[in-house]
């Protein structure tokens, strides 16, 4: 009899610990929603059956979640998001505010107001946030700076000077930043730990060409500067390495043209569209201006093959889980009507097959519009092989779901059009599930 009380005491305890937490319990560690594998996607336009925000999409099937929206200011666009995907940071355009939305609970957890608009924006650390504001004004300096944003009191610390600060992109470990301004041809190095010591925090190192972007090395000692060259009025386009240790910056390895680029392996995939040698050969289409993607092999610094794209600014690139390499970009010429089909439709979108050695030839879907968000989404789990990897695509204010097998419009029993349907104008995408 003691041995059965005590073994029924045991079963109390054990399931008491279970219900008040002391065990593990899958339940605790699901977002409000209930998904575990989430996309977030920003929509700015209200109307009398959508209110602007983030919609939330179950992206093991490509559908909206019953609570659709998270408020995120009514304009929201442009997206960051911090390493552990716990923090979302969504720039509201109408308000110039940063709005700071807890990936867990989908709710709105603070908003950090800016002095200016910003195009550029990264979380590189779970506390801290930067934005680029080339317009923020400074007493006593030129407008622009860097803001740095504390992510768990949701303030604005520190407004680093960089003047016409425009782009900023981050080192692995978010102690260095790069920052791009406009008509320079300089970088400026940031170091955020040195705020409020005697050390300087910016460092500005010259002798590029109308630096716009950078890509780290994933140790992060090297950054591959893009050099836009005649595409923002400098000389030459080229990519050119910059040691973070030494601040020397390499010789310069010329390409048609760097406004953007993805690091694979050993391989740097540059695209932009040049100002000159900009002819679509090899392509059947009405347009009279292509771009180019260029191949850079890091080894022997050279450029190894071109493959012609989209024209358009580019500024948005991915590459999927199985080598497709999405390339987007703004204010690119348009062709046809994606919602009358009678010829030739083209868009801002090029998709290049990175696994097909020699490979010269990009894919260009037809679709329309400025190119503003990808997101690669994996789903190992998927029945449907054409499903288990597909990419989001944010254009023309649509949210595209492409096959990366096909490299064409996913069409299942999901979703039968290749889009999901949102009322409103989508701007970007981000995953906040790993996955």
């Amino acid at each position: 009899m003691k041995k059965s009380a005590l073994l029924v005491a045991l079963v109390l305890i054990s399931f008491g610990l279970v219900c008040c937490g002391g065990g593990s319990s899958k339940s605790t560690t699901k977002p409000v929603s209930g998904l575990t594998t989430r996309v977030f996607a920003s929509q700015s336009i209200a109307s009398l059956t959508a209110s602007p925000g983030l919609i939330i999409i179950n992206a093991e099937t490509d559908t909206l979640a019953r609570a659709a929206v998270i408020g995120a200011g009514t304009s929201p666009g442009l997206m960051a998001i911090s390493p552990q995907r716990a923090t979302v940071l969504v720039f509201d355009a109408a308000t110039n505010n940063v709005d700071v939305v807890d990936a867990k609970t989908e709710s709105l957890a603070g908003t950090i107001p800016l002095p200016g608009p910003t195009t550029s924006m990264i979380a590189p650390t779970n506390s801290a946030g930067y934005a680029a504001v080339p317009g923020a004004p400074l007493i006593g300096s030129p407008p622009g700076a860097i803001e740095v944003m504390d992510l768990q009191t949701g303030a604005v610390t520190s407004s680093i000077s960089v003047p016409s600060a425009q782009t900023v992109v981050s080192n692995p470990s978010g102690t260095e930043l790069l920052v791009f301004s406009n008509d320079s041809d300089a970088v400026t190095v940031v170091s955020p730990l040195l705020v409020n010591t005697s050390a300087p925090v910016t460092t500005t190192i010259s002798g590029f060409d109308r630096p716009v972007y950078a890509v780290f090395s994933s140790d992060g000692t090297t950054a591959y500067v893009l050099n836009c060259g005649p595409e923002c009025g400098g000389t030459q386009a080229s990519v050119q390495t910059l040691s973070i240790a030494t601040s020397a910056a390499g010789t310069p390895v010329p390409v048609d043209a760097a406004t953007i680029a993805m690091l694979s392996g050993s391989t740097l995939y540059v695209a932009g569209t040049p100002a000159t040698n900009n002819a679509c050969t090899g392509q059947t289409t009405a347009a009279t201006t292509c771009g180019r993607l260029d191949i850079v092999n890091l080894g022997s610094m050279t450029v190894t093959g071109r493959v012609v794209i989209t024209d358009g600014y580019h500024d948005r690139i991915d590459i999927s889980n199985n080598g497709q390499l999405f390339i987007g970009a703004h204010t690119c010429t348009n062709i046809g009507n994606v919602n009358n089909v009678t010829g030739e439709v083209r868009g801002c979108l090029s998709i290049f097959d990175t696994t097909t050695p020699g490979n010269t030839t990009a894919v260009i879907p037809p679709d329309n519009g400025d190119v503003s968000g990808f997101q690669t989404i994996s789903r190992p789990g998927a029945t449907n092989v054409e499903s288990d990897s597909v990419e989001y695509v944010a254009e023309g204010g649509n949210l595209r779901v492409y096959n990366t097998l096909t490299d064409s419009l996913l069409l299942d029993t999901f979703i039968e059009t290749g889009t999901i349907t949102i009322t409103g104008q989508i701007t970007d995408v981000k995953a906040v599930d790993f996955f």
